[in-house]
């Protein structure tokens, strides 16, 4: 049975309330940090969901083999260094000296255990985890991973992958992951053992979760807290009010109408950095003719110039500008800075430019433009719906007439991949899996291949045969430096051929009162064990 806090039963603004006067206690004796988010995190278990709120939270509970560092780079966690022995073997040594919160040592049994369970049925990790073939143990502090194929990129595929005590798991009967769809939960829902920089020392799901440092880490603690009160608030007037009283001193979900407000407040602040996720129109570039242009027996398009020239009839300045508030990076490859491959130099739109739009529309044989169907989810990404308003808007000055669906998340989705609909045109974002640009151009640019796994999310069916070569190169390129390089001339590729239409990233967005110091990434993470009080 699920604890209902008593809270539960309060209206959003006398929860508020009561959070003002808990404001009050005297912090003078003790460094805590209060922090509230627009949901409570689903589980302690770090396999009962894939969701980036989840695995954020709880990364400062438990630890991975390799971690990232404030500006995303791989680091060293519960594994000291690792090489590829094999083609399709990695090697870690694991640190001798990591001890579980519960006093029970970390070794090379765990990770094999750890393997085993984010990979049982109702694990919801195991997807992330479908290259490796096998967990090895080879001592008490080496182990081997065997992958399915050659992968030069295994370490910066498992950062969020995370360690479990075996011995603590059997203790409690939690040997398997928790089942969340069918409401079955285990001792390790409520209930956390991990390495990390803090500890769960109370919960109360829907209500509070409080974290203490844990004072055997391995690691040495760049915090200065005492205690970390976490509450999910998810009305977000009440939630902004807990911030403006001092009831919590940071928000981790910050409601885009008040952001101007609370930048203008004094002593608080806004800090916001751009996600690593990339918002980006897509085309139907594969059927024979558009069903909803007008255009019989042509589809517009499979011209290279009709797609340019809709991505210079776009003013994404001004979306960034009016439509995002400024908290948005206008982009111009499928993937951003903090992403492996990413070059900067690459990385310029196309002049905003009408005209131009118009002059290779007419030589593509379009003077009088088109009709045209849009798709866009309007509960999914920041803006998304008013983002699409936008590009419809600027199309139509160039004759593009747009006729638009903006639908739920469940109704936008189940459209665009239903291979019995599809989409003419459409809005989406998608964030490269391990800040590896790879994942971008396997999922989004390259040809559709049930046999190859790739394509995936390529809805629009782009095909370029020199493209896949140059992905499959890259992907079984060992040489860091190399693989790099041949990454950045696929996104030019990409970004050549207007495949795409990169339009931002849009920005990771927190608000905290002024003493705190902290560190955000664009992985919407938030590692507890760098905020500092004053």
């Amino acid at each position: 049975m699920r604890r209902t806090p008593p809270t539960s039963l309060l209206a959003p603004l006398a929860l508020a309330l009561l959070l003002v006067v808990c404001a009050g206690i005297d912090r003078a004796a003790a460094r805590t940090f209060r922090w509230a988010s627009d949901a409570d995190v689903a589980a302690l278990d770090p396999y009962a969901r894939q969701e980036r709120f989840l695995l954020a939270f709880l990364a400062n509970v438990y630890e991975p083999l390799v971690r990232r560092g404030p500006d995303l780079a791989i680091e060293p966690g519960l594994a000291t260094h690792w090489s590829q022995v094999a083609p399709l073997v990695w090697r870690f040594k694991l640190r001798d000296d990591v001890r579980f919160a519960g006093g029970e040592p970390f070794g090379a049994d765990d990770v094999v255990f750890s393997y085993v369970r984010a990979t049982a049925p109702t694990s919801k990790l195991a997807v992330s985890l479908s290259a490796i073939r096998e967990v090895r143990r080879v001592d008490d502090h080496t182990i081997d991973i065997v992958t399915v194929a050659p992968d030069p990129i295994l370490p910066a595929e498992i950062t969020h992958w995370a360690m479990m005590s075996k011995a603590w798991c059997a203790a409690h009967d939690a040997a398997a992951p928790t089942d969340l769809v069918k409401d079955d939960e285990n001792y390790a829902a409520s209930h956390a053992d991990g390495t990390g920089p803090f500890m769960v020392v109370e919960r109360v799901a829907g209500d509070h979760t409080v974290l203490a440092p844990n004072p055997g880490w391995w690691d040495r603690p760049e915090h200065n807290l005492d205690r970390v009160e976490f509450r999910p608030i998810p009305d977000d007037s009440a939630r902004v009010a807990a911030l403006s009283s001092g009831a919590v001193d940071m928000i981790y979900s910050v409601p885009r109408q008040d952001i101007d407000r609370i930048a203008r407040s004094p002593g608080l602040r806004i800090v916001h950095t751009p996600e690593l996720r990339t918002i980006f129109l897509g085309f139907d570039q594969s059927s024979r003719e558009l069903p909803d242009s007008g255009i019989h027996g042509r589809n517009p398009f499979k011209d290279r110039r009709v797609r340019e020239a809709f991505s210079r009839a776009i003013d994404e300045p001004g979306i960034v500008a009016k439509v995002m508030r400024g908290l948005a990076t206008p982009a111009a490859l499928l993937v951003g800075s903090g992403v492996n491959g990413f070059d900067a130099a690459l990385d310029e739109r196309p002049a905003y430019d009408p005209a131009a739009a118009q002059r290779l529309l007419d030589e593509a044989g379009y003077a009088r433009g088109f009709s045209l169907d849009m798709d866009c989810p309007n509960d999914r990404y920041i803006n998304d719906e008013t983002i699409c308003q936008a590009v419809a808007a600027d199309l139509a000055k160039i004759g593009i007439r747009v006729k638009l669906t903006a639908q739920t998340r469940a109704l936008f989705f189940g459209k665009i991949f239903d291979p019995g609909y599809g989409s003419s045109f459409y809005l989406m974002g998608f964030t490269p899996a391990n800040a590896d640009a790879a994942s971008a151009l396997v999922n989004l640019a390259a040809s559709r291949s049930d046999a190859l796994h790739t394509g995936e999310f390529n809805i629009g069916g782009y095909a370029n045969r020199d493209l896949d070569a140059l992905i499959q190169r890259a992907q079984l390129e060992a040489n860091p430096a190399a693989r790099t390089g041949l990454l950045r001339r696929a996104l030019a590729m990409v970004k050549d051929d207007y495949a795409y239409i990169p339009l931002h990233q849009q920005g990771v967005v927190w608000a905290v009162r002024d003493g705190v110091e902290l560190v955000q990434r664009g992985d919407d993470s938030f590692p507890l064990r760098y905020v500092r009080m004053k």
